[in-house]
C-alpha cells in the first residue's frame, strides 16, 4: 500500500525577513479579564507551546466583558511591563483603522494615530506586524500606502499586514507599497471555506503572504451537536468526527490541522482564554490529513461533491 502524505503543515513559518511563527497563533480578542497573574499565565503557556505570534487590536475590548475601546491592548501591556521577558519570545502583532463611531478610517492622520496610541497602551517601542483591520473604502491605497511605510521608517512597525482585506483591495495596496505585505488575516475554518474560492489564498501564493486565519473553529460553531442550530452541516461534523476517532484526538484538532493543510502554510489563531486548552489545540499538529481526507471535509461542508 503506498503511504499517504501527510498535507498539515507543523513547521515554523517566516514572517518578512525578521521574524518567524508557529503554526498556531494566540488571538487575544477576548483578553478583557483583568486579573494580571492569569493573563500572564495565559501568554506564557502559550508562547512555551511555540505560540509566538500574539494577535490582538485596538478595537478588542469593545464586547467579551471588556471596558471599552484598548482594554485588550492595555491589559497585555500590563503583563508585558510585569513581564518584560515574555516581550522578547513573542511578535507582536496589531490591528488598527477601526475607530467607532465611524465604520472605518484608514486616512494618514487615524491611522498614524491609532498606531502610536496602540505603542503606548501595549508599552513597547515597536509592534512586529502592524496589520489594517478592516479596508476603508474612503481612503486611497497610496494614502495608505504612504502611511504604512512612514511607520515603517520611522521605525515604529516592523511589518505590515491587512486583515479582511479582498484580492483585489490587497493587490491595490501592494502595488503602492515598498514595504511588502507579509499577511493577510482572512476568516477560515472547516465551516468557512471562501478563502479557496475567492481568491485569497491564490494572492497568497502568488505575492508570497502568510495567511493568518482567523476563527477556525468558526467561532465554536464547529464544536456544536449534529442536531443543534448551528447552521454547520451535519455531514461536516461527522466527518470530523470520524478523522477526530481516526487520529486520537478531539474534533477541535483537527479543524485546526485542516487550516494547517493548505499550501501557503496559514497560521491558526486561536482565541481560547484556558491555558490548559491551548495544549489540546496544539495536538493539531500530530494530526495526519492526506488528499482525500481533506477533500472529504470540503465536500462535507459545501453539502457536494467535487466535479
Amino acid at each position: 500500500m503506498v503511504a499517504t502524505s501527510n498535507l498539515v503543515r507543523s513547521e515554523p513559518r517566516p514572517l518578512g525577513r525578521e521574524a518567524q511563527a508557529g503554526p498556531l497563533a494566540l488571538g487575544l480578542w477576548r483578553f478583557t479579564g483583568t486579573d494580571a497573574g492569569a493573563n500572564a499565565a495565559l501568554i506564557e503557556a502559550g508562547l512555551d507551546l511555540g505560540m509566538n505570534l500574539v494577535d490582538i487590536a485596538d478595537v478588542y475590548g469593545l464586547d467579551w466583558g471588556g471596558t471599552g475601546f484598548g482594554a485588550c491592548e492595555e491589559n497585555l501591556g500590563a503583563v508585558l511591563e510585569a513581564r518584560p521577558d515574555l516581550r522578547e519570545r513573542m511578535v507582536l502583532a496589531t490591528k488598527g483603522g477601526i475607530v467607532p463611531p465611524v465604520p472605518y478610517d484608514s486616512s494618514a492622520a487615524a491611522l498614524r494615530s491609532a498606531c502610536e496610541a496602540s505603542l503606548r497602551r501595549l508599552g513597547t517601542d515597536r509592534i512586529d506586524l502592524y496589520q489594517v483591520h478592516r479596508p476603508d473604502m474612503l481612503t486611497h491605497p497610496a494614502e495608505l500606502a504612504d502611511t504604512l511605510d512612514t511607520l515603517v521608517a520611522d521605525g515604529l512597525v516592523v511589518a505590515v499586514g491587512v486583515s479582511n482585506y479582498t484580492p483585489s483591495q490587497t493587490r491595490a495596496l501592494a502595488a503602492h507599497l515598498d514595504a511588502p505585505l507579509i499577511s493577510t488575516q482572512p476568516e477560515y475554518s472547516a465551516a468557512c471555506l471562501d478563502p479557496l474560492r475567492d481568491g485569497t489564498l491564490d494572492l497568497c501564493a502568488e505575492i508570497d503572504m502568510v495567511p493568518l486565519a482567523w476563527s477556525p473553529l468558526a467561532g465554536g460553531r464547529l464544536m456544536a451537536q449534529a442536531d443543534d442550530d448551528s447552521g454547520v452541516r451535519p455531514e461536516l461534523l461527522a466527518t470530523l468526527d470520524r478523522l477526530a476517532e481516526r487520529e486520537g484526538v478531539d474534533r477541535a484538532a483537527v479543524c485546526v490541522a485542516f487550516v494547517l493543510a493548505h499550501p501557503t502554510a496559514p497560521v491558526a489563531i486561536v482565541g481560547t482564554r484556558q491555558p490548559e486548552r491551548l495544549e489540546s489545540l496544539q495536538a493539531a499538529l500530530e494530526v495526519h490529513l492526506d488528499r482525500n481526507d481533506v477533500y472529504d471535509i470540503i465536500e462535507a461542508s459545501e453539502g457536494q461533491p467535487l466535479p
